[in-house]
């Protein structure tokens, strides 16, 4: 358990030193455990999610043979104009638009999708596009929060429950719209002085013909048939029955059948370190798991509080706030089930699984790594030329994360004890 730990805590203090690159170091990190016998290669190869994989995979796969038609860039044109370039008007559509999808969808998915068009919209009117992207990130984390698919730790909690999507959209959506309505609004205020168009830009983009970016309307007529369609396989996944990896990989499939695009240069979309980081990552929290590490850390929880209900519930959202930033909010939640499972026996109410939740989404962003969203965005804006450093972010997040959890400790406290 100990090497375990200081294998992790060593990776992630490389990668916030930013001196190598975040796979460099997920990978050594996943090889050491395994080769100092931490974690044997079959569990080592457990741990890996290969759900988030197939779902991040398959959707870069979908955005890449899509992007070439010109129907990102159409959409960030018809974003422009209809906030007609304003800071505010911008923030307020793209932090919204990412949270409702996020909560109906899943936060992963959003990102994957937003984030292209994002970055046009910025080229466009010539702003900022980090500021834009990092706002994105928090929302999609916000907005999972509310439904039973938005984010995982929600599903993994559901799996182990009985509780319904209408029990988690009733508990968990009221704070999610406020927090992502307290949130939003700081970071528009933080971020305001880059955020500023110039009346040129506004102007160029109110003149453009948005028609005019779509480059090839016949590839287009081919895919976004399929896009919506595998969209649509995402809200219906429960009565489907499908994972979201199957049902991404599903779409790629039949996009790449159906559109002229060779496998090769599709291929070539695939952001291949964003994947390998993950991998390396889901073999060192697993080497945590398998040891024993994070479920010592979670049943501390039980004795710390001495069975007092409101410092249990307050512990939990707290204890998975600062978990999920550190670990990873699916490895930390997949812990603390039974934990929180024991405690809520005893107590007899559902608020247990409702603090565990806000404090595994809300955890989640507060540092790059603490969930999937975050890192895929970061893939994305690197693979664009730009870089969402891990110090960069941190200055953000934790702060974000302090005050969302904290408004998730006082609805706690007046709708629960």
């Amino acid at each position: 358990m100990v090497a375990a730990a200081a294998v992790f805590v060593v990776a992630l203090a490389v990668i916030a030193s930013e001196r190598v690159h975040r796979t460099k170091v997920a990978l050594l990190g996943a090889v050491i455990v395994i080769l100092i016998g931490v974690i044997e290669q079959e569990a080592a190869i457990e741990a890996i999610d290969f759900n988030t994989i197939g779902l991040l995979a398959g959707m870069m796969l979908i955005v890449r043979v899509t992007e070439p038609t010109g129907v990102y860039n159409y959409l960030a044109i018809r974003a422009g104009q209809i906030s007609r370039g304003r800071p505010l008007a911008v923030v307020v559509a793209l932090a919204g638009t990412t949270a409702l999808l996020s909560a109906f969808l899943d936060n992963l998915t959003t990102v994957l999708l937003m984030v292209p068009i994002t970055l046009f919209l910025a080229d466009t009117l010539d702003i900022a596009p980090l500021p834009l992207v990092i706002i994105e990130i928090i929302a999609s984390n916000l907005g999972g929060t509310a439904t039973l698919i938005g984010d995982p730790p929600n599903i993994l909690i559901a799996g182990a429950t009985q509780l319904t999507f209408l029990d988690f959209l009733v508990n968990l959506a009221p704070i999610a719209f406020v927090a992502l309505v307290v949130v939003t609004g700081a970071l528009y205020l933080v971020y305001r002085p880059r955020l500023r168009s110039p009346s040129d830009a506004r102007e160029r983009v109110m003149s453009l013909d948005a028609r005019r970016s779509i480059e090839d309307a016949r590839e287009l007529r081919r895919s976004l048939p399929v896009l919506v369609l595998t969209i649509l396989g995402f809200f219906a996944q429960g009565a489907l029955g499908l994972e979201p990896a199957t049902i991404a990989l599903a779409g790629a499939a039949v996009m790449l059948l159906v559109t002229r695009q060779s496998v090769e240069e599709a291929l070539r979309g695939i952001e291949w370190p964003t994947l390998f980081f993950f991998i390396g990552l889901f073999v060192m929290v697993g080497a945590l798991e398998e040891t024993g590490g994070i479920e010592r850390i979670a049943q501390a929880l039980g004795s710390v509080t001495g069975g007092e209900r409101t410092a249990e519930l307050l512990g939990i959202t707290w204890l998975s706030a600062a978990g999920s930033a550190v670990v990873d909010n699916i490895p930390f939640t997949t812990t603390m089930i039974p934990v929180v499972e024991e405690l809520q026996l005893d107590a007899g109410d559902d608020a247990y699984w409702w603090a565990l939740a806000l404090g595994a989404c809300f955890g989640g962003n507060a540092t790059i790594v603490a969930a999937a969203a975050n890192v895929a965005a970061a893939g994305m804006v690197e693979r664009a030329g730009m870089r969402i450093t891990f110090v960069q972010f941190l200055r953000v997040g934790v702060p974000v994360t302090i005050a969302s959890v904290a408004l998730a400790t006082g609805y706690i406290v007046l709708r629960y004890v």
